[in-house]
């Protein structure tokens, strides 16, 4: 039987105050030793993953942008080479998601609707980086958006309220480190599609998927083996509720590196 791992990033496998996966890496080594694929299902933008992805030395397909779109090397599913509708620079490209001028089309509408919204398309570089904690190479690259837009309510606006507007004009929103506006796409959709491409090349598959936050709840929920980790101070985001939910023992990727080597652990006893 083979697994695969579907992983969040930003307070999942990489840590909420400095993006750094070190307290993960004893998992992460016996992932690669395992020659288990590892999928990066990430709110990041396309290139913000790949910078994570040549951190990582990873070579597996990827997520972008809370499901928007699947990015999968040239030749990697040997059962389906032309998988995608599109072909850019090295991937197979599905896309999920609605185009940006979309997205940013509909932040405007909801500005004309009296809601004070601000997406990262209307800051800069600089204020990105002071909002997200984010460094200018990796703030820059999160704007480079195609599928999502980041945003923040400038003036507490009631989220119940600002939900029913943006479903008025045909969008989406979850809800990760930030607020994040969208078509029909999400993490579980993507996941979805990746796993039936697993199980026709592999055959029998687990599949584990590993999340902290509320736009992880369509991934986790996708997945035989759904895992929560701590955010800071030691708590569980009570808004995920799965069943047969992990709870990992650790923040972030402490807890990440716990429950993946005590899955893996597991699988190998059988």
């Amino acid at each position: 039987m083979h697994i695969v791992i579907f992983t969040d990033l930003d307070g999942t496998l990489l840590s909420y105050d400095n993006c750094s996966f070190e307290d993960a890496l004893d998992a992460l080594e016996l992932v690669k030793q395992e020659r288990i694929p590892l999928v990066l299902c990430s709110s990041k933008s396309r290139g913000e993953i790949e910078l994570y992805r040549e951190r990582l030395a990873n070579t597996d397909p990827f997520i972008s942008e809370n499901g928007g779109g699947i990015y999968i090397p040239d030749g990697y599913f040997k059962k389906s080479p032309d998988v995608g509708v599109g072909h850019d620079n090295g991937y197979r490209v599905i896309t999920i998601g609605q185009s940006y001028s979309e997205l940013r089309d509909g932040l405007r509408r909801l500005r004309e609707m009296g809601f004070r919204v601000k997406g990262f398309g209307d800051m800069t570089v600089e204020e990105i980086a002071s909002l997200t904690g984010l460094n200018p190479e990796e703030a820059r690259l999160s704007k480079e958006r195609d599928f999502d837009e980041p945003f923040i309510i400038e003036d507490g606006e009631d989220e119940e309220r600002l939900r029913a507007a943006v479903i008025s004009v045909g969008l989406n929103f979850t809800l990760g480190r930030h607020y994040h506006l969208m078509g029909e796409s999400d993490k579980g959709k993507a996941v979805r599609i990746l796993t039936e491409l697993y199980r026709k090349e592999f055959g029998d598959i687990r599949t584990i998927a590993i999340g902290d936050s509320p736009n992880d709840i369509p991934m986790l929920e996708t997945v035989d083996i759904p895992v929560v980790v701590q955010k800071p101070g030691g708590i569980y985001d009570n808004r995920i509720v799965i069943p047969e939910l992990v709870r990992a023992d650790g923040i972030g990727p402490e807890g990440w590196r716990k429950v993946i080597m005590k899955l893996i652990g597991n699988f190998q006893d059988k």
